[in-house]
């Protein structure tokens, strides 16, 4: 299994995992067992990626703890995790697994717009037929990715990995509404979410979302509740509040130091807002979920 190198930064922030510097062009791909799996003690501690993830586990079991939530997976399934999410793994049994990594540099922009109008996804059970090409298409990136000394090594290895993540995001594409058959409130509530992700720390108000779009704001909150139930308020502190028990849980940063990193100056306010929307306070959720 790849070696990777572990930036232990938990003491005042959430550890990333990057790629060695042997891999200093920013792909890595592997076939995993459980054996190989197990090598790397430290997939059970909470971490971020700083690459984006890619995943077929063909076999086994496993479960997956992905920003709180836990994700049981026993049958041919394909994930994706993006680098800000956080996760760990909590079972592992009889894994038989391929994976792809890789920066943002080497995804095609396309795919990459595409990644990030659709995360976060979730795991995705794939039938024979898809899982007969996808496993095809890793062993083909696998084999390319160990010819060394082919002339043109990175070209096809950077071509053959952006096949893969095309082919994967097609079957998560093929479950979910297309951009043609979407209506206009899909639209802009897919545009809202790709601009939250990007803006949550430093807009907090719905009418600096709603002149990204030039549209009025009641238009964006009548766009965004049609699709989701919710405001567009909602989703901003709900996103704010998922970032900062992301750093309760698995920082040691200090609740003001966390209002200050996602953009509070006013930390009353902050506390009195992660107490309303969490029903405990920031300190409670920190001492209770480390218990």
């Amino acid at each position: 299994m790849i070696n990777f190198q572990q930036q232990m930064q938990h003491k005042k922030d959430i550890p990333v995992r990057t790629l060695p510097k042997e891999f200093g062009h920013g792909i890595a791909l592997a076939k995993v067992s459980p054996e190989s799996f197990w090598e790397d003690e430290e997939v059970m501690q909470a971490h971020r990626h700083d690459y984006h993830f890619f995943v077929l586990q063909k076999s086994g079991v496993t479960v997956m703890e992905i920003d709180f939530q836990q994700y049981r997976t026993d049958k041919p399934t394909i994930y994706y995790q993006s680098p800000d999410q956080v996760h760990r793994a909590v079972q592992v049994e009889h894994i038989e697994m391929f994976m792809l990594i890789i920066n943002n540099e080497n995804i095609a922009a396309e795919y990459l717009t595409i990644l990030q109008s659709i995360s976060p996804l979730k795991p995705l059970a794939v039938d024979l037929e898809d899982l007969e090409i996808i496993e095809k298409t890793y062993n083909l990136c696998i084999e390319l990715y160990e010819r060394t000394t082919d002339k043109l090594h990175f070209s096809l290895l950077r071509d053959s990995t952006n096949t893969l993540i095309a082919l994967q995001l097609s079957l998560y594409l093929k479950y979910s509404n297309t951009a043609e058959s979407q209506s206009r409130f899909e639209r802009i509530n897919k545009a809202f979410f790709l601009s939250l992700e990007q803006n949550f720390r430093a807009l907090k108000r719905p009418a600096e979302y709603a002149a990204q779009f030039n549209i009025s704001v009641s238009y964006l909150n009548e766009s965004v509740k049609n699709v989701t139930g919710f405001s567009v308020s909602h989703h901003i502190q709900q996103r704010v509040i998922l970032e900062a028990k992301r750093l309760l849980y698995h920082s040691d940063k200090s609740v003001k130091e966390i209002a200050f990193e996602l953009g509070y100056e006013d930390y009353p306010y902050f506390s009195r807002l992660f107490t309303k929307i969490s029903g405990m306070s920031a300190k409670v959720f920190r001492s209770k979920n480390r218990d």
